[in-house]
């Protein structure tokens, strides 16, 4: 049978991220890098083909599977191993890690519907028969928000959006856009171009993600100081639930009740199923600007971020490597290793718009940084920066087939709290690394910044030993701690999936799970909206 991911372009390799044309491997400097820090000598291990992979046997019954087929049409429920197997996770270290094992575990069915209609039959039809669905957009979870859970189900199958892949209308003087759920970043910046409008949003997942994904993990872009997080784009959208439809945002601003779209947005699917989403766009900017400046120690450069976001001097991009970072040049994942800026923490600016207020907000902030110990370094580091930023989980794969454990972390806090947090959360991380028999390179980076408060987003690379899953569990779970004790949140955008569902509780309190939990019960009161994800 024919791959759903056939039509995919690029394709989604089953067991590493994104598309197989696109795997970096690892250069010379990597390699010594490995050797001289973690003692890796790099040689690459046999990956597992498919056809060597054991699932779990698919037990979606006759009977189902025939009335899932004639609501959504032949040839798209599909149960065979080759379509279920690139739908038994999402793309974190975690999962990459159980790809290499033989027998492994799927969901028992893969559902493409092509309307709202048929999603509503078919929510209808798995409520009244217990069977769990886990919705799919571009499948780049990585905090197994896409794990295929049966909970008390006989039966988990994964609704497919990607045939939901329209822009549904666009409100040119207001500046609306409406975009199925299934549209996947590069789509929505084709089909907003045509009229020239750009969303604005690039996480490092946007060629394989999808709107519906955005809006239900709460993504945040790397343009983000420009153009705010996925959810402040958010004008409205339509959720079908078990319980029926919602249709929620009329007006940019009301005063009617709690804005009943946050129950919505980062609700990872367990509440109901994304159809459309409404969304502020804006114009194709006429013009961008590039400057990469170099700050003597982390703490320096973080205040002057500060200052320049307090300012509102208005970068579309800012961010700050710290020395560790820096010293290797992982902002500028294509040369990682290879080349290094001269010492300190490495900045990245990029100003977007036209040109004349391009060129007031580039001045207003080169003012400031400058003014706070900054050191222009020209352009070109941070046009490398966006010429790689897409690449690095790329290399995070070549990395984990090399024998080293490599993976990301990411929190937030207020701007008074970095220091401490990023100090509890590396010495975490180490701590428990060395536990396990290895030495660690963690490195960190400011990736989203507000007036009281910024993201800090971690990388970490070690040798992998004994049972690598477990390893990183362990380190995880430390670094994790690390964060809510530190009075952090326990992810800025990532989401919270099955992974981050353990620290919940200490997020929102146990009264604030509670009203998750009605909530679920309101709208999904059979439960089988992906089970075993977000609500402890």
């Amino acid at each position: 049978m024919t791959s759903i991911d056939d039509h995919l372009t690029p394709p989604m390799k089953w067991n590493a991220w994104g598309d197989p044309a696109a795997a970096k491997p690892l250069s010379d400097g990597i390699r010594g890098l490995l050797s001289a820090a973690l003692g890796i000598d790099g040689s690459q291990s046999e990956e597992l083909s498919p056809d060597e992979v054991r699932l779990r046997p698919s037990s979606l019954s006759d009977e189902h599977r025939a009335a899932l087929t004639a609501i959504v049409g032949d040839g798209n429920c599909r149960t065979a191993d080759a379509d279920r197997l690139l739908r038994a996770g999402g793309k974190s270290t975690m999962d990459l890690l159980r790809r290499k094992e033989t027998e492994q575990d799927a969901p028992d069915a893969v559902l493409l519907p092509a309307d709202e209609q048929q999603i509503a039959d078919v929510l209808r039809y798995c409520g009244e028969h217990g069977v769990a669905i886990v919705p799919f957009g571009g499948g780049t979870s990585v905090v197994g928000g896409l794990d295929p859970v049966r909970g008390d189900f006989a039966s988990v199958i994964s609704l497919d959006l990607r045939r939901l892949d329209q822009l549904v209308a666009l409100d040119a003087e207001s500046g609306i856009a409406e975009l199925e759920a299934g549209v996947t970043g590069p789509q929505a910046e084709e089909l907003l171009s045509a009229h020239g409008f750009s969303l604005g949003h690039f996480p490092q997942s946007f060629q394989f993600a999808t709107i519906g994904g955005f809006a239900a993990t709460r993504s945040s872009g790397q343009n983000s100081a420009g153009y705010s997080r996925f959810d402040d784009m958010v004008c409205g959208l339509t959720v079908l639930t078990p319980a029926g439809e919602l249709d929620l945002g009329r007006a940019p601003g009301t005063a009617a009740g709690p804005d009943l779209r946050e129950l919505i947005v980062g609700s990872e699917g367990t509440f109901g199923v994304i159809t459309r989403v409404r969304l502020r766009v804006h114009p194709v900017p006429e013009t961008t600007r590039y400057e990469a400046w170099s700050f003597g120690d982390f703490a320096t450069g973080t205040a002057a971020l500060r200052a320049v976001t307090q300012t509102g001097a208005g970068p579309t991009v800012i961010r700050l490597s710290d020395e560790v970072e820096t010293g290797i040049n992982l902002a500028t994942a294509d040369s990682i290793g290879e080349q290094s800026v001269t010492g300190g923490c490495l900045a990245i600016t990029v100003f977007e718009g036209d040109d004349a207020h391009t060129r007031s907000r580039h001045e207003e902030t080169r003012a400031v940084l400058a003014a706070h110990g900054g050191t222009s370094l020209g352009e070109a580091p941070a046009q490398a920066w966006e010429h790689g930023r897409f690449n690095a989980p790329y290399l995070r794969d070549s990395l984990l087939s090399a024998g080293a454990l490599c993976e990301t972390l990411e929190t937030a806090t207020d701007w008074s709290n970095i220091p401490a947090l990023k100090a509890a959360v590396t010495e975490a991380l180490i701590a428990s690394l060395k536990d396990s028999g290895t030495p660690a390179l963690v490195m960190c980076h400011i990736s989203h910044v507000y007036p009281t408060g910024a993201s800090l987003y971690f990388t970490v690379v070690a040798g992998q030993r004994g049972n690598p899953i477990e390893q990183w569990r362990k380190a995880k779970t430390a670094a994790s701690d690390a964060m809510v004790a530190s009075g952090a949140t326990i992810t800025h955008h990532h989401a919270v999936g099955a992974d981050h569902k353990p620290w919940m509780t200490a997020e929102i309190g146990e009264l604030g799970v509670q009203v998750l939990r009605a909530v679920k019960n309101v709208l999904d009161p059979t439960g089988i909206m992906n089970p075993g994800k977000l609500i402890p």
